[in-house]
């Protein structure tokens, strides 16, 4: 027993051989149908393990796909055909994911049907407009000392998307129970939900905020990975029927007892808040998930307004590239962690497959639901992140070449570096609006988070 070592990845590296990610894998498989006995999900990958141990070769290393077949196989015998299933479309998923993310470097011609294009149109024309659609543009206008006019169209151009949005939400406001405004980590929620919060009211429009973060789950409920990260970029880390029985309950006039999420002990505590809606308030919800059908599924359509978020620059790199709109919010996040978390910005990297994993699966695909999209990138914030974080990913560089258990972290560093080492750095931000989006992540709002 126990005598199997190591696991030869996709990409040929070979890694040392840990049980503890079978267990994790079936885990999160099995959360995603309504499961959460972890001790089962440990019993069944001893199973996994047994099995791949019968080889009679002492120098036998398994490969990442014979074992996820074994699992497969062990899920549907013992009588878990819905976790069996759960784990054989996330398996799928990632199989077409790493497919398309090959057919876009062979710079095939076929488009992803989860881009707003039309959007995207229209941002790439305000670039090009504004001298700002390459590394090279944004360089000479900085060296020309127009930052500040950068600046200045960049916080105009995110304002005519605040107003659109704000604009559909009032045409609608007869119909409307609720306001969704949702977005992958980082994109800007907190920062936009304030400002159309303040726009309703000029309109005399009232919203009435709900933290769907108090409704996470304990935390030994959450799945995890072998280094003791919790997966909180998951839907299911929430508590889905809780928050959708209560939405049904707000929409109905009635009152609910909102809970209240201890994070520093990882569980629900005893306090609960009185919520309830007046007929001229709309429920207004901040959530990653927001366009996720399970969180809202109780409501009718008509009755939601959904907004999203995504920092949408287009901008190519000396490279011919355009800048990864993931490695804009990457960047983001380490420096609001480390700002308002202590959270070392290494420990966001090494994170960020989680973030991508849960944005790819649950929020990524439900972009065409939204009813308007607000472009939250600015094309000042990146000389900004160049002075602030270029060392730190110039290290990581270095730190994490060559090691296969991080070898997603290492291709963000390594391309993240090589984008900013391009970049001409601004170490002033006085010319950054006190209420401006970056704020969210640099410091210095004006704004109560």
């Amino acid at each position: 027993m126990g005598w199997i070592k190591s696991v030869i990845k996709r990409s040929g590296a070979v890694v040392p051989f840990t049980p503890d990610r079978i267990t994790n894998a079936i885990y999160r498989a099995a959360v995603e149908v309504g499961g959460r006995d972890r001790e089962l999900a440990k019993a069944l990958s001893q199973q996994v393990v047994d099995i791949l141990e019968r080889n009679p070769d002492p120098d036998y290393m398994p490969f990442i796909e014979e074992i996820q077949d074994v699992v497969e196989k062990v899920l549907i015998e013992n009588g878990h055909a819905k976790v069996a299933k759960a784990y054989i479309l996330y398996r799928n998923e990632r199989t077409n994911h790493r497919k398309q993310q090959e057919t876009l470097s062979s710079h095939s011609n076929q488009p992803s049907p989860n881009i707003p294009w039309a959007k995207i149109w229209h941002i790439l024309d305000w670039a090009v407009d504004h001298g700002v659609n390459t590394v090279e543009g944004l360089n000479h206008r900085i060296k020309a000392g127009e930052y500040s006019q950068i600046v200045t169209e960049s916080e105009a151009a995110y304002m005519v998307d605040v107003e659109h949005a704000v604009n559909g939400i009032l045409a609608r406001k007869s119909e409307l129970k609720m306001v969704l405004i949702t977005g992958p980590s980082s994109s800007g929620k907190t920062t936009t939900t304030i400002k159309i919060n303040q726009k309703l009211k000029e309109h005399g429009l009232k919203l009435v905020t709900l933290n769907v973060d108090n409704y996470f789950l304990n935390l030994d409920m959450h799945p995890k990975d072998e280094f003791g990260d919790y997966d909180f970029e998951t839907p299911f880390a929430l508590d889905l029927q809780l928050i959708n029985s209560q939405l049904a309950e707000l929409v109905a006039g009635n009152q609910i007892n909102v809970p209240f999420y201890d994070f520093k002990l990882g569980k629900r505590g005893p306090n609960v808040t009185p919520l309830s809606l007046k007929p001229d308030e709309l429920l207004l919800i901040d959530s990653l998930h927001g366009l996720f059908p399970g969180l809202t599924s109780e409501i009718s359509n008509e009755q939601k307004y959904k907004l999203y978020l995504e920092p949408l620059l287009q901008m190519k790199g000396i490279d011919g590239e355009f800048i990864h709109w993931t490695d804009i919010r990457l960047m983001r996040r380490m420096l609001r962690d480390a700002a308002q978390r202590a959270y070392d910005p290494r420990q966001t990297l090494e994170h960020w497959h989680y973030v991508r994993d849960g944005e790819m699966r649950h929020i990524i695909p439900n972009i065409i639901q939204a009813d308007e999209i607000i472009n939250s990138a600015m094309p000042f914030e990146l000389p900004i992140y160049t002075h602030r974080l270029l060392n730190n990913f110039l290290d990581w560089q270095t730190y994490y070449k060559n090691d296969p258990l991080h070898e997603d972290a290492f291709m963000r560093a390594d391309r993240v570096a090589e984008l900013l080492k391009t970049i001409h750095p601004v170490e002033d931000d006085s010319y950054i609006p006190s209420d401006s989006v970056v704020r969210e992540f640099i410091g210095g709002s004006s704004l109560d988070y």
